[in-house]
Parts: C-alpha cells; sequence; structure tokens
C-alpha cells in the first residue's frame, strides 16, 4: 500500500515462552526414578529440540508426522522406542504413538493439557492434565494436577512405589507366616490329644501380630526399590510363601519338642509356649522380610515400625503372666523357656537372613526358558530390591 513506503527498521520484537527454572530439576529427578521422557508435539522439530536442551533433556532422534505416515506398525514401534522427540505429529498420530508403546509392554502416562491431547490421554495408562487445561482434556484425563509443576509427577512416581513396596512387605509376610502356622497347626492336630491353641488364643495371637503390622505404611523404603517400577507377580509370593513358610513351622516343631520333650508340658502349658514362640517369630520377622539388606546394620525399620513390634511380643508374653492368664486359658512358663526361646528367635533371623540370600540370588526363570547373558546394566537393575522379578526385558521407554 502507498502508505507503507519509506519505512525504517526500527527493530524486532521476540517473544519466547522460557522454561520454568524447576522444570530441569523435575526432568532430573524422572530420569533418576528410571523414566524416560518422549515429546509428542504438534510444534516444529527445531522448536522442540531447543527446549529439550534447554531443560537438559537429552535426545536420541527426532521424528516428523510425515515420516511416521509411511511407517507400518512394527516400523512406528521400533521408531517410538529409539526417538525422543516426534514433532509435527496429529492427535491420531500422538494416541497410535502411545498404544504402540504399550505394545511393547511399555507403561506409559502421557501429560498435555489442549484439545488436541483428548486421544492421547484416553490412550496411556495414566492421562495426565492440569487445571488450567481445556475441558475436553481435563474429561480425557485420569489425573489432573492443580498447578503445573513436573516435581508433583516424580513425587507421586516415588511415594507410589513406596506404598506398594510396604504393601508387598505386608504381603509376603502374611502369606509366609499363614502358610507356615497353617501346616503347623495340623501337624500338631493330627499327632496331639488336645487342642494345640485354643480359638480365643488363635484370635488373640492375630489380633497382636496384625495390630504391629499397622505401621509398615510408616516404614522406610530402600532407595533401589525407588529406582525402578515393581509389578504384582503372584508367582513370586508363592515361591517366597513356599520357602519361607516352612521355616516358620520348623521352629514350630522345635518349641513343640522343647514343651513335650524337655519339659513335659500339659496342654495348658503347651498352648501358652507355642502361642509365645508364634507371636514372637511371626511378628519380629518383619525386620528381615522388609529388605533384603542386611536388617538394622544397612536398612533401618522406622521407629514406630520397631516400636509396635517389640510392644505386641511383650504384651503377649505379659499376657501369660498376667491376671488375665487363666482367663485366656495361659499358665506362667518357666525361665528355661525364655531362655531357649531367645535362642530359637536368633536362629530363626539368621536361617530366613541365610535363606533371603540364596532367594534373591538368583531371578526366577520360566521352565525352559533358555539362560541368557546379561551385561553390567543389567545386574545393576536386577539388584534393585523390587520385591519381584519381571521375565523379560528391563523397565523400558515411557512416562510411568
Amino acid at each position: 500500500p502507498a502508505d507503507e513506503g519509506d519505512l525504517m527498521l526500527a527493530g524486532f520484537l521476540v517473544f519466547a515462552d522460557e522454561p520454568k527454572a524447576a522444570a530441569r530439576q523435575s526432568l532430573s529427578q524422572l530420569a533418576d526414578l528410571g523414566i524416560e521422557l518422549k515429546i509428542a508435539t504438534g510444534d516444529n522439530p527445531r522448536v522442540a529440540e531447543k527446549v529439550c536442551a534447554e531443560l537438559g533433556l537429552a535426545s536420541k532422534g527426532t521424528m516428523t508426522g510425515a515420516q511416521l505416515d509411511s511407517l507400518c506398525d512394527d516400523e512406528f514401534a521400533e521408531a517410538a522406542q529409539h526417538h525422543t522427540i516426534f514433532a509435527r505429529i496429529s492427535p491420531e498420530q500422538k494416541a497410535r504413538l502411545i498404544a504402540l508403546l504399550r505394545r511393547t509392554g511399555r507403561s506409559v502416562g502421557f501429560l498435555g493439557d489442549g484439545a488436541n491431547d483428548a486421544l492421547a490421554l484416553h490412550a496411556a495408562d495414566v492421562g495426565i492434565s492440569v487445571d488450567s487445561a481445556t475441558d475436553v482434556a481435563k474429561d480425557a484425563a485420569d489425573v489432573v494436577l492443580l498447578e503445573k509443576d513436573l516435581g508433583v509427577l516424580a513425587t507421586g512416581v516415588a511415594e507410589g512405589r513406596r506404598i506398594f513396596a510396604n504393601t508387598i512387605k505386608y504381603v509376603l509376610m502374611g502369606t509366609s507366616s499363614n502358610f507356615g502356622n497353617m501346616f503347623s497347626a495340623a501337624a500338631a492336630s493330627a499327632l496331639l490329644p488336645f487342642l494345640p491353641m485354643l480359638p480365643s488364643q488363635i484370635l488373640l495371637n492375630n489380633l497382636l501380630y496384625d495390630s504391629s503390622q499397622l505401621a509398615i505404611p510408616t516404614d522406610r523404603v530402600d532407595d533401589e526399590q525407588l529406582q525402578a517400577p515393581a509389578h504384582w507377580n503372584v508367582a513370586f509370593i508363592r515361591r517366597f510363601m513356599l520357602i519361607f513358610g516352612p521355616i516358620s513351622s520348623l521352629f514350630d516343631f522345635l518349641t513343640f519338642g522343647l514343651m513335650l520333650g524337655v519339659l513335659h508340658a500339659g496342654a495348658v502349658e503347651f498352648r501358652t509356649g507355642w502361642f509365645v514362640e508364634s507371636l514372637a517369630t511371626q511378628t519380629l520377622i518383619i525386620f528381615s522380610i522388609r529388605t533384603r539388606k542386611v536388617p538394622f546394620v544397612r536398612s533401618r525399620p522406622s521407629a514406630l515400625l520397631a516400636t509396635t513390634s517389640l510392644t505386641m511380643v511383650s504384651i503377649g508374653v505379659a499376657l501369660t503372666i498376667s491376671p488375665l492368664a487363666h482367663t485366656l486359658g495361659f499358665t506362667p512358663l518357666p525361665w528355661q523357656f525364655f531362655a531357649v526361646l531367645g535362642g530359637f528367635v536368633l536362629a530363626y533371623l539368621v536361617l530366613v537372613e541365610l535363606a533371603k540370600m540364596m532367594f534373591y540370588a538368583e531371578p526366577v526363570r520360566l521352565v525352559g526358558q533358555p539362560r541368557r547373558t546379561r551385561g553390567r546394566t543389567h545386574r545393576i537393575r536386577r539388584r534393585a530390591a523390587r520385591f519381584h522379578y519381571v521375565d523379560g526385558d528391563a523397565p523400558g521407554a515411557g512416562t510411568r
């Protein structure tokens, strides 16, 4: 137009949406948790690469939507695993990217706030959006963050793994001790002319035992358990139960021998002795089962867990000499019993530690599966205390 003649350049205006200062640290925390980040955006690939560089996110390569269009599913899945940035991609390609990552065994989370992210949010294992996102994105998401802070994700992942680890502690302890108690009770009932323990005593034993475990959620979790995701593995739990349950029964039988063969106990004395031994062994074993490391030396329980466990055992012993002893069917035991019981408990903990070392020494393999040579990275990952073994590759890509 005529009015745009004889213009003089005064300068440029540059608009930049700088990443938050805390974003780099948050991405580092996610990487420390074994989470591999990928960028799926409709922006220019050069812009995406620059943002990744500013955040310190190492890129293994960039692909565009046009390049992905020409790939079949297998080729797309291969590209998804070996590239970090996916730029100029459509909402449908984002959803396809997530679906193919999940097909390879990844657990995938997707963070998005736009209407074009709805398909991907719905396709992911966990769709994550923010409170300032579009209504479509928030409706499609499983989780809506109240603030835009990646650090919340890192904290959430770590807390989830901590909860899972403590849950597994209770499951392993409960299944192994219950299996051992069932075996011991069945054998004693078949061999003795009297009930080895009264129903009311069994209920009291379970009440004290379960009360001691109420503090497990407060327990410390070894750092190795937070460095990689864990999975529910019924085969692992069953194998643990079948190995550690009989160890518990072994010391029950030793107690039976002590009461009948050495102390010549009657029915009441026998029940009292087994009540105390059973409560002590199945409660104190939490200190060994809670970690793959040497308890107290390399891994300390929380103060509350240690206190409640010792307190419940003390209450159980005190009940046998309290005014309620006769009502509960107990009788005071000689000091010789407690001297031997201390040795039994110590030997039990030592034997469990030895069994634990052998149990975790080699991973569980499927029958007929060929042994594969693993490298140093695999050995490091395998040593991460996750209270399970997952057959296949090490935890891979995808936001978890």
